[in-house]
């Protein structure tokens, strides 16, 4: 268990620099294209790439939010419960968003798949898109990665509970 969490904490501390390059590539093309803008004229495709590098700044940070535990929750109603209870909850939770964000990624990389073999390509800019799909298509795996770290936690933990009850 460990060892997983060892690769998942490091592969999304990877992909969150990755995604931080992302982020100051988009301030410093919103500054220049700012700048330009009063002197000159602004810099063609800014519009296309803010979007998929936002698409790709926000795909490779899911994992890593989820290991902070950065996600908005509503736990509202599951705290008046036992700690056995929201134990369960949690699982059932995990598991649900796990097969979800699992199958997201599967979806997507699909799709950037049929993109790739199409040769698709961005309107302004005329570059292949389908890289930044695979980016989105990885920061789901990474989130499901997660979420399945968090469910073996789930299920571990109480096992060991009901270990220590004997």
């Amino acid at each position: 268990m460990t060892a997983l969490e060892k690769i998942s904490q490091f592969l999304n501390q990877v992909f969150l620099w990755v995604g931080g390059c992302f982020l100051v590539a988009m301030i410093v093309m919103t500054c220049a294209n700012i700048f330009l803008r009063f002197v000159w004229m602004p810099v063609r495709g800014t519009f296309e790439l803010m979007g998929y590098f936002g698409a790709i700044v926000t795909a490779l940070a899911l994992g890593y939010t989820q290991i902070k535990k950065g996600h908005i929750s509503v736990d509202i109603m599951v705290l008046g419960f036992s700690k056995k209870t929201q134990n369960f909850l949690n699982a059932v939770n995990s598991f649900i968003c796990m097969v979800f964000f699992g199958a997201a990624g599967w979806m997507i990389a699909r799709h950037a798949a049929t993109l790739c073999r199409t040769g698709e390509i961005t309107e302004t800019l005329q570059i292949v898109y389908y890289p930044f799909t695979y980016g989105v298509s990885l920061g789901c795996f990474l989130l499901a990665m997660v979420l399945l770290i968090d469910f073996l936690k789930c299920i571990i933990g109480d096992y060991k509970d009901k270990e220590g009850d004997k």
